[in-house]
């Protein structure tokens, strides 16, 4: 199985350019004859930069406000156009296709991870089940819903976004559910994905591929209401990438690569899973089921049920 890491500059808050570039990597992967290819976290359409530089937990400041409602226009609807699009061009070019997008849901932003499938179009859409630290000022935060392996190309993948990938009973969860290769979505560091990707490898027996994006702060819209205040705090942007690829020995594969917009490609071998349970198998044979139990909740949750009254007749 081929596969491929989209480390991609974000074209931030830009929702049409962000489209265009997923559909002209989508097109670099089918050309690269990758069955596979993950973009990373948030990437549709921009990770919330603002929070840490301009104090985004300050309490009912306007200008967080306009931040806010900025994002969330900025956002994407599961049943949108946007995705639309992008599912077809996925169609096109029949490749199997991760996508953190910004969801939006009345006046809520979802950060989640979209599955897409060249022949079945939209399988998954997994909300981050906790959104970190300063995230929690803009991202709702998710469900079970999406904790799902799905079978590509002879492989089961399974995704994850961000730090959510460091909860044990959510990998757990994917390990349960078969995964053979799992991807972990990043907002784009080296200093995030170094650790973590060689972790899941080893503790899960699984191929990883870790994406990250390239964010300049030079790319925030003029009309984003805080441009002027992220500029101003001088501080460079860490958005580096850091995608990488492990094997299930936990080798690397693809060492992180920061600095670079560029598509990575490997082929995975999938007796290496195989032959790499011989020893463990964290939800196989080196799992305790009569002495620890996990209940997984995969209903998508929703804030309200309405039981209306039959209607009535005579």
């Amino acid at each position: 199985m081929r596969v491929a890491a989209a480390q991609v500059r974000c074209p931030w808050l830009d929702t049409e350019a962000c489209v265009a570039k997923i559909v002209e990597y989508l097109g670099l992967a089918g050309d690269a004859g990758a069955e596979l290819v993950a973009f990373p976290e948030a990437f549709l359409a921009g990770y919330p930069i603002w929070l840490t530089l301009t104090d985004g937990a300050r309490f009912d400041d306007a200008a967080q406000k306009a931040a806010y409602a900025a994002y969330l226009d900025a956002a994407v609807e599961l049943g949108g156009r946007e995705l639309r699009e992008i599912t077809d061009a996925v169609r096109d070019v029949g490749v199997f296709t991760y996508l953190g997008i910004t969801e939006r849901s009345r006046g809520t932003v979802y950060c989640t991870l979209v599955a897409l499938d060249p022949v079945r179009g939209l399988v998954g859409a997994h909300r981050k089940l906790m959104p970190t630290f300063e995230e929690r000022l803009v991202w709702g935060t998710g469900d079970g819903h999406g904790l799902r392996a799905h079978d590509v190309a002879g492989l089961r993948v399974s995704g994850l976004s961000c730090w959510e990938n460091w909860m044990p009973l959510a990998r757990h969860a994917l390990y349960a559910d078969g995964t053979q290769l799992h991807v972990s979505t990043w907002p784009g560091s080296s200093r995030l994905t170094g650790d973590i990707t060689r972790f899941v490898a080893i503790e899960g027996r699984v191929y990883s591929l870790a994406v990250g994006a390239l964010i300049d702060y030079a790319d925030v819209p003029a009309d984003f209401p805080l441009r002027q205040a992220i500029l101003d705090a001088g501080t460079p942007s860490s958005y580096d990438g850091g995608s990488a690829i492990a094997g299930p020995d936990g080798r690397w594969i693809v060492e992180p690569v920061c600095g670079q917009e560029r598509l990575l490609v490997a082929d995975l071998d999938p007796a290496a899973v195989r032959a790499e349970r011989q020893n463990f198998d964290a939800a196989g044979h080196y799992g305790r089921p009569d002495v620890f139990r996990l209940a997984v909740d995969r209903r998508r949750l929703a804030p309200a049920t309405f039981l209306d009254d039959a209607p009535t007749t005579g």
